[in-house]
Parts: C-alpha cells; sequence; structure tokens
C-alpha cells in the first residue's frame, strides 16, 4: 500500500500520519504539498490534521480551494481510499466530499485528550480490522468538532450505515455523538480523532493501527 499524505500549510500532523503509515504500519508513504494537480500512483490518501491555511474564515474552507483537492475528489470518485483526520475531516465537508458541516465545540473550548470511540459499523474499508461495538482509545486536539446536519441528512446516515464511530462520552456536542462518518460509496472517511496519533504503544494507545490496517487489507483484497 502506497498513502499519500496531503500537506497545506498550516498542516501539523502530516509527519504523525506518514511515521504512522511507514513505521508503524510497515507500508509505504509520500508527502503530497498542496499544490500539486497530480497525486501520482498512490493507492490511498490522508488528509491531515492542524491548522490549514491558519483556519481562517472557517477550518478548511480554503484548503477545499487547493490544486491538490482537485485530483483528491476525482481520485475519490474513482474509488480511492481517502482519510480525513480532524482538520482533513473539516476539509472533506467544505469540499462536499462528505455531508454535513463542523462548529464550535459545545463548551466553546478547544479540547486535547484521550477518548472513547466505538466501532459502530465494519462495513467499509476502514474497519474492516475492527469489531462492531470495539471501543478504541484515541486522541482529540480540536476547537470546532462538533458535527451537525439537517435531521434528514443524521436519519440518511444511521439508516445507510454511515457512522462508523460514535464517541462513548461526547466532547464536543456532535450530534447523535458522531465521531466518524463515510460517503455513500464508503470510500471517503472523515473523523475528528487521530488514528495516527494512537498508532504506537509508546503514545500510550496503538488501537489506531486497526483503522490504517484496515485500509492495508481492502487494497490487498483487491488486487488479489
Amino acid at each position: 500500500m502506497k498513502v499519500g499524505v496531503i500537506v497545506f500549510p498550516g498542516s501539523n500532523c502530516d509527519h504523525d500520519a506518514f511515521y504512522a503509515v511507514g513505521h508503524n504500519l510497515g507500508e509505504q508513504a509520500e508527502f503530497i504539498w498542496h499544490d500539486s494537480h497530480s497525486l501520482g500512483s498512490v493507492d490511498a490518501v490522508i488528509l491531515p490534521g492542524g491548522f490549514s491555511y491558519g483556519d481562517y474564515l472557517r477550518c478548511g474552507a480554503i484548503a477545499k480551494f487547493s490544486p491538490v483537492m482537485a485530483a483528491v475528489k476525482n481520485f475519490a470518485r474513482a474509488g480511492g481510499l481517502v482519510l480525513g483526520i480532524c482538520n482533513g475531516f473539516q476539509i472533506l465537508v467544505e469540499s462536499g466530499l462528505l455531508p454535513g458541516a463542523l462548529i464550535r465545540n459545545r463548551g466553546l473550548r478547544f479540547v486535547c485528550e484521550e477518548i472513547a470511540l466505538r466501532v459502530e459499523s465494519t462495513n467499509s474499508p476502514f474497519t474492516n480490522a475492527c469489531e462492531r461495538g470495539q471501543v478504541l482509545r484515541m486522541p482529540i486536539a480540536h476547537g470546532e468538532g462538533c458535527y451537525i446536519a439537517s435531521e434528514e441528512t443524521l436519519d440518511e446516515l444511521a439508516s445507510d450505515d454511515r457512522i462508523l464511530f460514535r464517541y462513548v462520552n461526547n466532547p464536543n456536542g456532535s450530534a447523535r455523538d458522531i465521531a466518524g462518518i463515510c460517503n455513500p460509496e464508503r470510500n471517503v472517511l472523515g473523523m475528528m480523532p487521530h488514528p495516527e496519533r494512537a498508532a504506537d504503544l509508546i503514545l500510550g494507545s496503538n488501537d489506531g493501527l486497526a483503522i490504517l490496517q484496515s485500509m492495508a487489507r481492502s487494497l490487498a483484497r483487491a488486487a488479489a
């Protein structure tokens, strides 16, 4: 598996994702700069956390205009795996690849702590190495992580089994405890918790590896 890690001005989790894929997972990773018009020959893409373009206007609102996002959209439409983490989730929503919006946390404060999230579905390329109901421990670090959407959209996400993760103890006020969702085709995942920061026991948890392992397993099966 070859994973492209997109680097926006203001990204601060790009090296974490690169290390998690290359060192912890043992797969190939490469950086792709925001002004690139091509993703090259990658099998999957990660949009990392951080503060792209300083989070001016809204989180992810400027990053969606980066040249690389046209390539990411085409890649996703062709069935490529796209994982957006934290700011990456915000960019995916702003770009229209995922529904809803991410707004200020319920307490109007930046939250940075380890949380527990529950796997709601294993029917995706990002969760097939997990078990339904499994509780994963990984950190969050965001000020605008409260996921909202219309009741119609929330019902659709639930009925289509597209809510892949829920918070056990909702830290930011997200609607229906949503921590991560996928698109209808199930190849694009956006999540606020950071699996790349929970990919090594030296960090306190390696539960995040299950998501990366799921991606690798899905791609291996597709290639078989």
